[in-house]
């Protein structure tokens, strides 16, 4: 009776039903029919070893499992009776179990778990089986001590109490979405280890030069997971230095480096010649294109969370940041952000860091690349970051004589030395980032003079009007000693660059000699012979000045009956000659035998003139 009982249990329905049933299987009683000596797998099949015949066959993932239909009805709501009964032969078998979580590993343990099999329970898996008994609805009401209370169990009191493994149950829950999320599994996670990580640091004194054994562990787990724990950092009040640091090390293990050599950044998914990006090709390519999405999804997230405060993150990893945003075309309202924020600490920043290769935006989600008609280094993206440098430094009132914007101007100088050597640099970008900084920004041009003089040594076919131009932006008022006389013998220059250098270095050279009098009259009372060795030197120096000053006195006349000589030859009568004889007129004691700019530009200069510019360079140092 017991028996027909169960058996009407199991399949209701009417009388003639109940009859077909009976046929196809043996009625045996309930503690037999959950007894199985074990399991047996063949190929894609999953079989009970048991007196008794299966009865049902369920598919999950490409595993079908012949199982009793009895132990499962019995502690799994979903497959009660009514769905038992109605199998559908056109899937060839009885039940067909979709995006079950943890797969066909999660079902097998359920169904060791239904027919009284023990079953180990550990971080590994508890998630997959919290998941799994959750859909299957094996719930305190069919039996005490179902499968779902006993994963909850394990979950809460073992799990969360310990901080590695609370890291390897988020782990595996990267294929359990969204179970995991509505079963507050990785919620919890993510707030056990915030929870441990920031009691360790307030254990510590939040020391972040001790070795942060946690960040190793954290940056372990996927991104998604790792902002919700930073969220959950910054909530509990964590030391902004520390997040930044955490965050530093994840982008680390996770961001392919703009360091490494070609072979490292091809196991990235794109690969790098000298400063040229591109996708690797051939079968590889729908790969490297998913990786670089996965890329462009970490940049953006870990951006996202950066603590607010400038000292949070060093301005080499804003700037490594900055460069893989363009690499993999993130938006660019994430491109802005990372410019002001390295505004912000823009003076910590090297000239390597800042050097930023030009890329064109890629498309079908790879990474820009960067076309040999291009400049190489992005220039405008620099020009954003001063703008966001400026306008910070305004904020803070701190513009005057403020050693963040000197330490810049240095920077800028020796940047804008390096992208000289670009030959596909044009002269207006240039110009524009060298007059970025505010006039009194710079209390020396040498470093700009240096920068100036690559350039047009880079770019020999520039006019003389670019020349002109381009040496404008310099003030040789504030250029060194040494910068003038190197200038002065410079045959880049313009000519009227080079009289401007020559008397700012009298000025200069008058100014040393007044400082050697004063010198010279606050000896007096040491030995004479000290006295007079200083008054020599002074009136060596001096008479040597009047000497420059009568022959600069000499060049300006000189030059002037030059310019209205030229004035009066017609275009026809410019010939070599004519030139000869205007340049004759020139008095061998000039300080100056070179071109002017318009005579620049004239062609067949004989040797005799060659012979006068050599003379002019060894005459040119004053010293």
């Amino acid at each position: 009776m017991e028996s027909a009982q169960m058996e009407q249990s199991l399949h209701p329905g009417n009388e003639s039903d109940r009859d077909e049933v009976h046929n196809q299987s043996i009625v045996v009683p309930v503690n037999l029919i959950a007894t199985t000596d074990g399991f047996e797998k063949k190929d894609h099949s999953w079989f009970v070893t048991s007196q008794i015949p299966t009865d049902l066959s369920i598919q999950v993932e490409d595993i079908t499992f012949y199982v009793h239909k009895y132990p499962l009805a019995a502690r799994c709501g979903y497959l009660s009776p009514i769905e038992l009964q109605q199998p559908n032969p056109n899937l060839g078998c009885d039940l067909k179990l979709e995006n079950f979580p943890g797969g066909s590993e999660a079902f097998e343990t359920v169904l060791k778990f239904c027919y009284g099999l023990p079953i180990g329970l550990n971080p590994h898996n508890v998630a997959a089986l919290r998941c799994a008994s959750e859909f299957l609805e094996m719930t305190e009401d069919l039996e005490d001590g179902n499968l779902i209370s006993k994963t909850e169990a394990f979950f809460t009191f073992v799990v969360l109490s310990s901080w590695m493994d609370s890291i390897i149950v988020l782990n595996s829950c990267q294929n359990l979405s969204p179970w995991a999320e509505n079963l507050q599994i990785v919620r919890r996670c993510c707030d056990s280890i915030s929870w441990k990580a920031s009691q360790e640091n307030s254990a510590t004194g939040e020391n972040i030069g001790e070795d942060e054994w946690w960040f190793e562990d954290v940056a372990t787990v996927r991104i998604d997971h790792f902002t919700r724990i930073i969220v959950a950092l910054k909530a509990k009040g964590m030391n902004p230095e520390i997040i930044g640091s955490c965050i530093m090390r994840y982008a680390e293990k996770w961001l392919p480096s703009m360091d490494l050599g070609k072979e490292g950044i091809r196991r990235h998914g794109c690969w790098q010649s000298g400063l040229h990006w591109s996708i690797t090709s051939g079968s590889s390519q729908e790969g490297a294109i998913g990786k670089s999405k996965e890329y462009r999804m970490i940049i953006e997230n870990l951006v996202s969370v950066l603590p607010p405060q400038k000292e949070a993150v060093t301005c080499k990893f804003l700037l490594w940041m900055l460069k893989m945003a363009l690499v993999f075309s993130t938006s660019q309202a994430l491109i802005s952000e990372l410019e002001k924020r390295v505004g912000m600490v823009l003076e910590k920043a090297n000239v390597n860091d800042l050097l930023i290769p030009t890329y064109t935006v890629g498309d079908q989600g790879k990474p820009g690349n960067m076309t040999n008609d291009h400049a190489i280094h992005d220039t405008d993206v620099v020009q954003r970051i001063l703008e966001y440098f400026l306008l910070y430094e305004q904020q803070q009132q701190q513009q005057q004589e403020n050693p963040g914007t000197l330490t810049v101007s240095k920077l800028l100088d020796n940047y804008l030395a390096e992208i000289a050597k670009d030959p596909n640099l044009s002269i207006t970008k240039f110009q524009v980032l060298a007059e970025s900084l505010p006039g009194n920004a710079r209390t020396c041009h040498d470093g700009l003079y240096r920068a100036i003089d690559i350039y047009l040594k880079t770019h020999t076919s520039l006019s003389d009007h670019d020349r002109r131009r381009l040496c404008k932006i310099m003030n040789s008022e504030k250029l060194s000693l040494d910068a003038c006389t190197h200038a002065a013998q410079n045959d880049r220059l313009p000519l009227r660059t080079v009289i401007q250098v020559l008397f700012s270095e009298q000025i200069k050279m008058r100014a040393i000699i007044r400082g050697k009098d004063k010198t010279a009259s606050d000896d007096t009372q040491d030995e004479g012979g000290n006295w007079l060795c200083s008054k020599n030197e002074v009136n060596s120096l001096r008479a040597e000045l009047e000497s420059v000053k009568a022959k600069m006195t000499e060049l300006q006349t000189d030059y002037f009956e030059l310019q209205q000589e030229y004035g009066k030859l017609g275009t026809k009568q410019r010939s070599l000659s004519t030139w000869k004889f205007g340049w004759s007129k020139i008095k061998k004691p000039s300080l100056f035998h070179r071109k002017t700019d318009e005579e620049e530009t004239v062609e067949g200069q004989n040797a005799s003139h060659s012979d006068h510019k050599t003379k002019f360079r060894r005459r040119m140092s004053i010293s």
